[in-house]
């Protein structure tokens, strides 16, 4: 090993705030200062290639710029997604004040799990289910592990959906799957393609839409949302699509060819990177949708026009507080009327108007008013059902620093549940810390918002919002409920960490200060 050594760095002009990259025999390496130490780990994020570097060091961890992840500053271990493995760590030792670095990674030492009988049921194989899989085979879990799920395949990146696939920027079939290929091979996962018909919590007892009944000592239930139909005359006309599948996205796509006018119903977030992704295409894009301004609900009035004005200027034409009444055509739709009475000439409609719990087929569960699952901060559902757990757009649960349980709709949210629910299926003693994240994109710029703020009563900008660079605090009661920035990875980073305990304004700005 010590032939391989090589010079990295001066120990000196390592900083503890941040990583340093170096390349070592062509191997890109993340060198982190810690003390009088310094850990060597692979420099890019294993979930989506970012360089580490560009992002934080905070609280013992290693943020990562893009989707704020985050590893272990000690030895470069997973602690949060959206990776779901840790970084290659590689030896290091300090002579004279020199770091060298060995470019051939550390292996860990080989564990061989005890036998466990027990099955364990992951229902959703989406972006949750895929962490609970990871998570569970990684703390240990030996025995049976059933992925079930109607889509076809591997868990895949929904959210390049609008972002990337509607805009042609990338096939559908070329959206990164979340595990590698051989994943559920080598890790002994049993992939059921089908729909859960009934799940009863009281017997532990699942049966499948393929006739299939399966028993389980433990089961996480992470199926999402089921987008909602619009119920107004002529919404089940062909050209009206609903997205949520890589299958719907198809389907769309088939519809955009020789089409030039689309109309987007919903002024969500899902909906302004449908409608980026089709300005993109050069289609005419309108968006109808009952509020005041864009986003105002989640962001106010001011961030809202940032988002309607950086729309408009790259030709999307708003119908603000406007409902769709109808929608008209021989066959397939080719106008949408308004609640004003003004009817829209469209090729092609995208509605995306929110989306309601799949919690259906669950029996022996109390669920909420809005059909979401209660569970507390282990993941672990309400009543009677001591092994089951929930995560991701059904759950109802105690978000740290609020005062009341709530659910919230992002993907990253769904991956924090479901490694916290899947840690303790494997007899953990985990409960969800985390703070919300997700990233939004709209012609190039890349939003993220990080917390979450059911009400604010202030927002304070530093930067500059139609040059989109900047950073928005949304206070209540003086403190930081959330923050919404833009062109502010590395910041982005230290204030995700930051905000694990409640924040004044100006230790906000302090966090965020380089």
């Amino acid at each position: 090993m010590a032939s391989s050594m090589q010079q990295a760095a001066k120990f000196d002009d390592l900083r503890e705030d941040r990583g340093t990259r170096v390349s070592i025999a062509d191997t890109p390496i993340l060198l982190v200062r810690q003390g009088d130490q310094v850990h060597a780990f692979s420099a890019d994020c294993p979930h989506a290639g970012a360089p580490l570097e560009q992002g934080a060091i905070c609280n013992g961890r290693i943020v990562c710029p893009w989707h704020k992840g985050t590893f272990a500053v000690a030895d470069g271990s997973l602690i949060e997604p959206p990776p779901l493995a840790g970084l290659k760590r590689y030896p290091v030792v300090i002579e004279n004040g020199n770091v060298l670095v060995s470019p051939d990674a550390q292996t860990g030492p080989a564990h061989t799990p005890a036998p466990d009988t027990r099955t364990m049921a992951v229902i959703g194989a989406g972006a949750a289910g895929a962490a609970a899989c990871a998570t569970l085979r990684e703390a240990g879990f030996n025995g049976r592990l059933v992925l079930i799920g109607p889509e076809h395949g591997l868990p895949y990146d929904r959210t390049a959906l609008s972002k990337f696939v509607l805009a042609g920027d990338m096939p559908p079939e070329k959206i990164p799957p979340l595990l590698p290929d051989d994943f559920l091979s080598t890790q002994r996962i049993e992939r059921l393609e089908a729909n859960v018909d009934k799940l009863d919590a009281v017997t532990k007892q699942i049966d499948l839409s393929n006739k299939t009944t399966l028993n389980y000592d433990a089961a996480l239930i992470c199926t999402g949302g089921i987008p909602k139909p619009m119920d107004v005359p002529g919404s089940n006309l062909p050209g009206v699509f609903l997205l949520r599948s890589r299958d719907d996205a198809e389907t769309i796509l088939a519809s955009l060819e020789g089409a030039k006018k689309a109309l987007i119903v919903g002024a969500s977030f899902i909906g302004l990177e449908v409608a980026s992704s089709l300005r993109k295409r050069g289609m005419d894009v309108i968006v109808a949708a009952p509020g005041k301004v864009p986003l105002g609900s989640q962001f106010g009035d001011e961030l809202g026009r940032m988002f309607q004005r950086l729309h408009e200027k790259n030709g999307v034409v708003f119908r603000m507080q406007s409902k769709v009444a109808a929608f008209l055509g021989d066959g397939i739709v080719s106008e949408a009327e308004l609640d004003s009475g003004e009817k829209l000439p469209v090729d092609v409609v995208i509605i995306g108007t929110g989306v309601r719990p799949a919690t259906d087929f669950l029996h022996g569960v109390e669920l909420a008013d809005d059909g979401g699952i209660p569970v507390d901060s282990s993941m672990q559902v309400a009543g009677l059902a001591p092994d089951l757990y929930a995560a991701g757009d059904i759950a109802q649960f105690p978000l740290p620093r609020s005062n009341k349980p709530l659910r919230i709709e992002h993907w990253r949210v769904a991956q924090q549940h479901a490694r916290v629910a899947a840690l303790n299926m494997a007899g953990g003693n985990e409960h969800y810390t985390g703070v919300p994240y997700f990233w939004t994109y709209h012609f190039e710029k890349r939003i993220e918002y990080l917390g979450h703020a059911s009400e604010h009563d202030e927002v304070v900008i530093d930067g500059d919002l139609d040059a989109q660079a900047f950073i928005a605090y949304l206070m209540k009661d003086n403190q930081v409920a959330a923050a919404v920035a833009c062109d502010r990875e590395a910041p982005a980073a230290r204030l995700a960490e930051a905000m694990r305990s409640p924040l004044t304004l100006a230790q906000a700005r302090s966090a965020a200060a380089d």
